[in-house]
Order: C-alpha cells, then sequence, then structure tokens
C-alpha cells in the first residue's frame, strides 16, 4: 500500500497535475504526470469515477492501481506528483493488463514530464 506521504490528497494538487501535467492515455486509463523540484518521494493520486462500477467495482481498481504504483515507486523519479483515473474499461481489465498499461505510462512519461518547479501556483 502507498503511505499517506506518498499520496495526493488535497483537491488543488489534483487540479495542477490534471491541468498542467504530461499526459499519457491507454484503453484502461489516463495518467498525467508532473516533476517537481521537490525533495520528496513521488505522490500519487487516483481518480476512479461511478462510470467505472458500482462501489465494490471502484474500490477493486482503486486498490489494484495504489498496489502498481507501490511496485513502480522505486522506478518513478523523486518529486513526481502522479494522477490516473481509471476508463470504465478497467472494471473488466485484469490486473496484468493495467500494470503493462500503468508501467508503459510511467515510463513514457517520467523522462518527458512537465517540469513545474517554477510554474506552481501557492495554494489559497
Amino acid at each position: 500500500m502507498l503511505a499517506r506521504p506518498r499520496r495526493l490528497t488535497r483537491g488543488d494538487d489534483y487540479r495542477f497535475v490534471v491541468r498542467r501535467g504530461a499526459r499519457c492515455a491507454g484503453a484502461n486509463s489516463v495518467t498525467h504526470i508532473v516533476l517537481t523540484a521537490e525533495p520528496r518521494a513521488a505522490r500519487f493520486g487516483f481518480i476512479v469515477s461511478k462510470a467505472v462500477g458500482n462501489a465494490v467495482t471502484r474500490n477493486t481498481v482503486r486498490r489494484r492501481l495504489k498496489a502498481i504504483c507501490a511496485e513502480a515507486l522505486p522506478d518513478v523519479r523523486e518529486g513526481a506528483d502522479v494522477v490516473i483515473r481509471a476508463l470504465p474499461s478497467s472494471a473488466t481489465a485484469t490486473y496484468q493488463d493495467l500494470r503493462a498499461e500503468v508501467t508503459r505510462c510511467l515510463a513514457r512519461r517520467a523522462a518527458r514530464a512537465v517540469d513545474a518547479s517554477s510554474d506552481r501556483r501557492e495554494p489559497k
């Protein structure tokens, strides 16, 4: 599981990453990544809407995504903020399919992600 310091918890952080981050779309999810100059571990956030399914299905998808990100954490750059939005097809996707898609997006975008260290606005 991802410990609290490794998760995005504030709405402002989610909005910033989704609006300003580099995006990688797949069949089951959309991944947004922003690199910051902050000397801290990478943080992850998850968006799983009601379109994915009922509460049991949404929580299953969220738990799978959390496990995938915990596994990929050593490979993600320090200071990165990552938001993964699950698409409705993620409800029927296998764990291996989700893992392959998320790790592909993390590998592709971690190298070319938007550097937001000088562009970040202070939250209100």
